[in-house]
């Protein structure tokens, strides 16, 4: 006589575990590049010009993703699924480093190179200095006074 595979009866398909989260991560991309897309339309860049909306967006939408990483990773215990719909999803959606290489595009074949390069150097270093603030900022507004979240971090500063 053989033992009952008692593992099987315990493990989930894994299509069972990842589709919440597929779920999460669709919705929350939609909202986000609804956002992002109204944005676009509040604020239309000028053809030739240096793309403001594309730029702020993704600005601060690092921002937003450097202070949602350290509260929902050291600071505060969430549900599952917040860090995949916020991050993954509506932050994903939201900021458009794809929009960031059309528009280069755009300004390149349109002769506007010095703005194409302006373009070029900007998004990337004030996006990462958005972010890196942004979490440094976050660390000492949001863990406690002890010493840091749940991680143990100290809030030296983004790693």
């Amino acid at each position: 006589m053989t033992a009952p595979n008692t593992e099987s009866a315990t493990v989930r398909p894994a299509w069972r575990v990842q589709a919440p989260v597929v779920v999460a991560v669709s919705l929350g991309g939609g909202t986000g590049a609804a956002a992002r897309y109204a944005a676009s339309l509040w604020w239309p860049t000028r053809t030739g010009g240096f793309p403001w909306t594309t730029f702020w967006v993704n600005v601060a939408g690092c921002a937003v993703i450097g202070v949602l990483m350290v509260a929902v990773t050291e600071v505060w215990a969430v549900h599952r699924l917040v860090r995949p719909f916020l991050g993954t999803g509506v932050l994903g959606g939201f900021t458009t480093f794809s929009t960031y290489a059309v528009d280069l595009r755009h300004l390149f074949t349109a002769d506007q190179v010095r703005t194409g390069l302006a373009c070029l150097a900007a998004t990337p270093l004030a996006a990462l200095t958005a972010v890196w603030l942004a979490t440094w900022t976050a660390r000492r507004v949001l863990a406690p006074r002890t010493g840091g979240g749940p991680s143990g971090a100290k809030g030296e500063g983004p790693s």
